[in-house]
């Protein structure tokens, strides 16, 4: 590998506003400080794979508008190591945001989210024949309301995103987002048979294979784990699955390989925040792909650069170069949750 990792997908800007109190409906309260943080697929993880390496090209893809917010994520994400010529821009709507309400005392978050600009983004937005990378990572499903739509042929739009870029010799990564009902294992299984790399929370890998990940006192079922990732590629995923939750992490590879592994136990005050994390997590994986890593290797480089995340109060900030994230490994133990294996 050699040309770089295309990113592709959600596109938002995070207004975070600290308020003295969450108002009851028809009150007011009192907005303390605010700020803009980027959000999304695209920044969230392609700003984590650009700093945990600078020799890897990082291509941003997708939509934005022509406001204010689109020039702050554009800008951002340049500054940040991502060439940004493959994002488009809408003049005529509005780049897509959430308001984060989070409470002063308690930390408590409520969130408004305008999908805009991004619900127009469309498979047909990607230059494939123009794409010049190994990877695409397109993020997330059941956010981009193109790619959610119905396809006769491919069952939805996504997986015909996923189909084109095979076509051309690109290895293909998706990440999801949490979604309860039938709508969110139809949209993804779609996707499967194109998808190279999958990287789920436990939660997510859940709700698509049917198989429980965690019992009634919210502890991870271990032996169910393996059935997990076993059912993910038997459904054609066609080289790593990978199943990602607070207390570890666990995957498997095209040849049957299975491997799992703690998280890192972090000290007390070391969390500043979780936006972000699972995003970090998936730049791992990346990472690692194109580095052509073990499936061991693999989940050690995404265990540190999840705790790489979680230093900071966003969701890149905290990011570091590979060789600073892996040392995290030395200076913390794995925990006792889940066995190593």
């Amino acid at each position: 590998m050699g040309k770089g990792i295309a990113v592709a997908g959600n596109i938002l800007v995070d207004k975070i506003k600290i308020i003295d109190v969450y108002p009851e409906r028809g009150m007011l309260c009192n907005i303390r400080s605010q700020k803009l943080a980027v959000g999304g697929c695209v920044p969230n993880t392609g700003i984590s794979l650009a700093r945990l390496s600078t020799d890897i090209p990082i291509f941003a893809l997708g939509r934005v508008g022509g406001d204010e917010e689109g020039d702050f994520l554009i800008r951002t994400m340049s500054e940040n190591g991502m060439d940004c010529l493959g994002i488009l821009r809408s003049e005529d709507v509005a780049t897509s945001y959430t308001d984060v309400m989070t409470e002063i005392s308690t930390g408590q978050r409520t969130f408004f989210h305008y999908r805009g600009v991004n619900a127009l983004f469309s498979p047909d937005d990607i230059n494939y024949d123009g794409l010049n990378c190994d990877i695409i990572h397109i993020g997330y499903a059941l956010l981009l309301d193109r790619f959610d739509e119905e396809n006769e042929r491919f069952g939805n739009e996504f997986s015909r995103a996923l189909y084109l870029a095979r076509q051309r010799g690109i290895i293909t990564s998706m990440d999801v987002v949490s979604e309860q009902g039938d709508r969110f294992r139809q949209v993804v299984s779609c996707c499967l048979k194109y998808c190279d790399y999958i990287t789920l929370n436990e939660i997510e890998a859940q709700n698509v294979s049917g198989i429980p990940l965690r019992d009634g006192n919210g502890c991870i079922i271990e032996q169910n784990l393996p059935k997990t990732c076993e059912w993910f590629m038997g459904q054609g995923v066609g080289k790593q699955v990978c199943v990602h939750f607070p207390e570890g992490c666990a995957a498997m590879d095209s040849k049957g390989e299975y491997r799992q592994l703690p998280s890192l136990e972090l000290p007390k005050g070391y969390i500043k925040g979780t936006v972000g994390a699972g995003d970090a997590f998936c730049a791992g994986i990346l990472y690692s792909a194109y580095k052509g890593f073990s499936l061991k290797e693999s989940l050690v480089a995404a265990t540190c650069a999840a705790a790489c995340n979680l230093s900071a109060e966003d969701s890149i900030s905290g990011m570091r170069s590979f060789e600073e994230a892996i040392k995290l490994c030395e200076i913390f133990r794995y925990g006792d949750t889940i066995k190593e294996i």
